[in-house]
C-alpha cells in the first residue's frame, strides 16, 4: 500500500488545528469559569502541543526541502539504493500543497538535472530520474549511445564493473563517463543485455524525457513516455544519509554529497 503522506500530514494539522482553535476561543474559557483548577483534556493538551510542530513541519516540506529515500539501483552509479536525499521543492517554482498548482514560476527543469516527479501512468507513487531532454529537443538512443538534437552525447570508458539488479543477480557493466552537453556524470551500460533503439523522439512542451543513468536497469521514459511538468515535484539536491544494509551499515563516505 502506497500512503500519501503529503495529505496524512494535512489532515492531521487541520485537525489539531481545529481542535486547539476550539479549545484556545470556546473550551479553555469556560473551564476557567467553572472549574479553574480543571485539568485540560488529553486530546486539547496533545492538540495544542502537536499543531505547532505539525505546521512548521507541514510548511517546510510542501514549499522548500522534503526528504526521499532511493528505492531502487536505476540511477546509479550517481544515486545507491538507501540513499536519503533532500529534494529542493522551491526551485522550480511555488506549488500549492495537496493539489500541486504551480503558483509561482522560477526556474524550469535543465538537461542533467536528477529530479523526483509523480509517475504518469500512477501518480501516487513517486520516481526519481536524470532530466536528458527538455521541450523542443529531438531525442535517439542508438546502440547504447545517447542523441539529442542529432549530437552524439560524448561516453568515456572508465572500468568494468559489478552491480546488482533489482532482484539481487550480479551483472557485469561498463562504467562511463558521460557529458551530457557539460554535465558531467557516470553511468552504467550493460554489454550482455539487448536495448531498443529510439530514433527522433521529440519532447512536447511543457514535458520533460527522463533515463536512470543505470541504463540498462531504469524504467524510464523510453517506456512509459514523458514527464508532465504539472507532475514534477522537485530537484534532487542533496544525500544527507546513506544506508548500505546490514552488511554495510552507513556510508559515511556519501553524507553531505551533492547531487549532480
Amino acid at each position: 500500500m502506497n500512503i500519501n503522506f503529503e495529505l496524512v500530514l494535512f489532515e492531521a494539522t487541520v485537525i489539531a488545528g481545529v481542535i486547539a482553535l476550539a479549545d484556545i476561543l470556546y473550551f479553555a474559557p469556560r473551564r476557567k469559569l467553572k472549574t479553574p483548577e480543571k485539568a485540560m483534556p488529553l486530546i486539547m493538551d496533545y492538540a495544542r502541543s502537536f499543531f505547532p510542530v505539525l505546521l512548521i513541519v507541514f510548511f517546510f516540506r510542501s514549499f522548500f526541502w522534503e526528504p526521499f529515500r532511493i528505492p531502487s539501483g536505476s540511477l546509479e552509479p550517481t544515486l545507491l539504493t538507501g540513499d536519503f536525499i533532500l529534494v529542493n521543492k522551491f526551485d522550480y517554482g511555488v506549488r500549492l500543497p495537496v493539489i500541486h498548482c504551480k503558483i509561482h514560476d522560477i526556474h524550469s527543469p535543465k538537461r542533467g538535472d536528477i529530479i523526483v516527479f509523480r509517475w504518469p501512468p500512477n501518480p501516487s507513487y513517486d520516481f526519481i530520474k536524470r532530466v536528458i531532454g527538455v521541450p523542443g529537443d529531438h531525442i535517439s538512443y542508438i546502440n547504447k549511445i545517447l542523441y539529442i538534437n542529432n549530437q552524439p552525447v560524448p561516453q568515456t570508458y572508465l572500468s568494468e564493473t559489478i552491480t546488482k539488479t533489482e532482484w539481487g543477480s550480479e551483472r557485469v557493466v561498463n562504467e562511463k563517463q558521460e557529458d551530457l552537453l557539460g554535465i558531467k556524470h557516470k553511468i552504467y551500460v550493460s554489454t550482455m543485455k539487448v536495448d531498443h533503439d529510439y530514433r527522433d523522439i521529440v519532447v512536447p512542451a511543457d514535458s520533460y524525457f527522463v533515463m536512470g543513468d543505470n541504463r540498462d536497469d531504469s524504467a524510464d521514459s523510453r517506456y512509459w513516455g514523458f514527464v508532465s511538468n504539472r507532475d514534477i515535484i522537485g530537484k534532487g539536491s542533496l544525500v544527507w544519509m546513506s544506508w548500505g544494509g546490514l552488511k554495510q551499515g552507513i556510508r559515511w563516505s556519501r553524507l553531505g554529497w551533492v547531487i549532480h
